[in-house]
């Protein structure tokens, strides 16, 4: 079955097999004559990254790439980005690849208009309103992975380099101005990848589905998110070559993002301290820390969850989707302690102090208090 669509929600997304060939004409849609594109190291020499180059050059576009980029992005990588953004002066970026080279490529186009320094852009309350507008340069997106969603999202997350920890930069124009969802270009993905992401696309419905907040639009598309990676995550797990599966893995991937401005939670507020610190990857860390999480929350959403599984078609209620949940980490081979990433018990206080300020954490359903939080590594590591 090919599934091809054009949406425009929260942005203008293309999606569909094959696609990628439209990247030249989408950028010259959005005003770009010299885009740059931003990848991850591991990312730049790969096939589908040289086919993208081969298009804008195709396209007139010209060939510039940037790949300076950590798994984990921070402030450095950040700084290099907007300088060669500056020195070949280019006029777009294309964020191309999983969550670092999406979140990174987004911020580089942000702050090519910014005089003041990234953390004067954190996500908390109005800070955004102090960006430089004008400077903002355009955005196509385009995720070669199915797990953050960062492709539909506001906002990038960078690592401070000095102090480790993961800030959140929010502008509305960190929203690309064109999407491209290409599942083709998910195919390569090895199997620890795709069982990462995915997770990760699980965590974000799971979490913006259980959060207390007040947005019935988003807690209705992260229960069909949930249901999309319930099918299609180990059928895209065990046969890499699934375009069906890949395709529902990218949609649940978007919707994930999409519903999170719903809130998200503990599984985030621990996973971000590990990836800062340990350097873990994102989407696996947050599938480690997914039961212990799920136990803690069950007072505020035993309910919520009862309704969840009975729209995913699991029995047992609470009792049914947290075995469903363990069940599904057995089949991708996901670790059942922090400790088998290389996490060690020596940092957990310090963890914790900032598990409690990370801004997900204001969207828990339980409180997450110091000594829950010390209690949660204690359980997960």
């Amino acid at each position: 079955m090919t599934i091809t669509a054009n949406w425009s929600y929260p942005t203008a997304v293309k999606f569909g097999a094959g696609r990628i060939k439209e990247l030249a004409d989408h950028c010259k849609a959005l005003g770009m004559k010299k885009p740059l594109l931003v990848t991850d190291r591991g990312l730049a020499p790969m096939a589908i990254t040289q086919n993208a180059l081969d298009i804008l050059e195709a396209g007139g576009l010209g060939r510039a790439i940037f790949a300076d980029v950590d798994p984990n992005p921070n402030d450095k990588n950040l700084e290099a980005g907007v300088k060669a953004f500056k020195d070949g002066g280019h006029d777009g970026v294309v964020a191309f690849g999983g969550g670092s080279g999406l979140d990174l490529g987004k911020c580089v186009a942000f702050m090519v208009g910014q005089t003041r320094p990234v953390w004067d852009f954190e996500d908390i309350g109005d800070w955004w309103t102090r960006a430089s507008v004008e400077g903002i340069a355009p955005i196509v997106a385009v995720p070669t992975t199915a797990g953050t969603g960062s492709e539909v999202g506001r906002a990038s997350v960078i690592t401070n380099s000095a102090s480790h920890v993961k800030k959140v930069i929010f502008h509305p124009k960190f929203l690309p101005g064109v999407t491209i969802c290409d599942p083709e270009l998910t195919v390569g993905m090895p199997k620890v990848i795709t069982a990462g992401t995915g997770m990760d696309a699980f965590a974000h419905c799971l979490e913006a589905y259980s959060s207390p907040f007040y947005h019935p639009m988003s807690a209705g598309i992260a229960l069909e998110g949930m249901r999309l990676v319930k099918e299609y995550l180990p059928r895209a797990y065990k046969d890499g070559t699934d375009i069906e599966a890949r395709a529902n893995m990218m949609s649940a991937a978007a919707m994930g993002a999409v519903a999170f401005q719903k809130g998200l939670g503990a599984i985030h507020s621990l996973s971000h301290p590990v990836g800062a610190i340990y350097n873990t990857h994102h989407g696996m860390t947050n599938a480690v820390v997914m039961p212990p999480v799920l136990r803690f929350n069950r007072p505020a959403i035993e309910d919520k969850i009862a309704r969840a599984a009975a729209y995913l078609g699991i029995a047992g209620g609470f009792d049914g989707f947290y075995d469903y949940v363990l069940k599904l980490r057995e089949e991708l081979g996901v670790p059942d302690k922090l400790s088998v990433l290389g996490v060690g018990t020596d940092r957990i206080d310090e963890m914790a102090e900032m598990a409690i300020v990370d801004p997900t954490a204001g969207g828990n359903p339980v409180e997450l208090t110091l000594d829950a939080a010390k209690k949660l590594f204690r359980e997960s590591i």
